[in-house]
């Protein structure tokens, strides 16, 4: 059985999708910039409207470029100055990683960042996903004072990652709040609650909407992508996300 009350975690891009997610019924948000990048930092602004609209808590991404998890001094620099930023604004948890280059999570940075968060709470996301040996991982969040570590037991699916997230959670033992992510959905959730054991779920519910843009520029794609890009929206399903939540409280 869980060592923590179970909760629920939805990651979204910007205020409106956490207004979608707790209206859906999530108990908490990560809240990030660029999910197709796997989630950047939001700007100060963002932040602050979360911080007038939220009826629910939400821990913000401390996370400067895409790619790898290991860091410049200069990036690393960045991520103290906002997580300190964050707390000054009273957000109440950040998530963060870094790793070693020989794929280790970073214990000295680990523990710097702890330090400059609190009293916020501190996860490490899926860097964890990426290190050598995630039993010697564990061990090194816990060491470095982190709250929380979100997983998908080392695979691209916490379905394919199920034996690792069971063994997770069982090293953990409560010391360090074990979530459960990758792929999940309404169809497959309960499944992977019941079979690890796991302390809390993690998942993004997210659907594409044309955009409402009447003038459309054929000449040009921002950023390198695809011109089609350009007049797309990512969003939070609100349908899924309930119904998905619904599937696991049921399990």
């Amino acid at each position: 059985m869980p060592h923590h009350p179970f909760k629920i975690e939805i990651c979204v891009e910007g205020i409106d999708g956490l207004v979608a997610a707790q209206q859906a019924g999530a108990d908490r948000v990560e809240l990030c910039a660029s999910l197709l990048e796997g989630g950047l930092t939001p700007s100060l602004g963002v932040v602050r409207e979360a911080l007038l609209v939220a009826t629910i808590p939400f821990h913000v991404i401390i996370r400067p470029r895409g790619g790898d998890f290991l860091y410049s001094e200069l990036e690393f620099a960045s991520m103290i100055g906002d997580i300190k930023a964050m707390r000054d604004l009273g957000v109440v948890g950040v998530v963060i990683g870094c790793l070693t280059a020989d794929g280790e999570i970073d214990e000295a940075r680990t523990r710097a960042l702890v330090d400059a968060a609190r009293p916020m709470k501190v996860t490490c996301h899926r860097a964890f996903d990426m290190t050598r040996d995630y039993r010697a991982a564990i061990e090194a969040l816990v060491r470095a004072g982190v709250d929380r570590v979100l997983t998908s037991g080392q695979r691209d699916t916490a379905v394919e990652g199920i034996d690792i997230l069971k063994d997770t959670t069982a090293i953990a033992d409560g010391r360090i709040v074990v979530m459960a992510c990758g792929a999940l959905d309404q169809g497959n959730i309960a499944q992977v609650r019941r079979a690890t054991g796991v302390d809390e779920m993690h998942f993004a519910a997210l659907k594409t909407l044309k955009s409402g843009m009447e003038f459309r520029n054929p000449h040009v794609g921002m950023g390198g992508t695809a011109i089609e890009r350009e007049y797309e929206i990512t969003v939070t399903d609100e349908d899924a996300v309930r119904a998905t939540i619904a599937a696991v409280r049921a399990a």
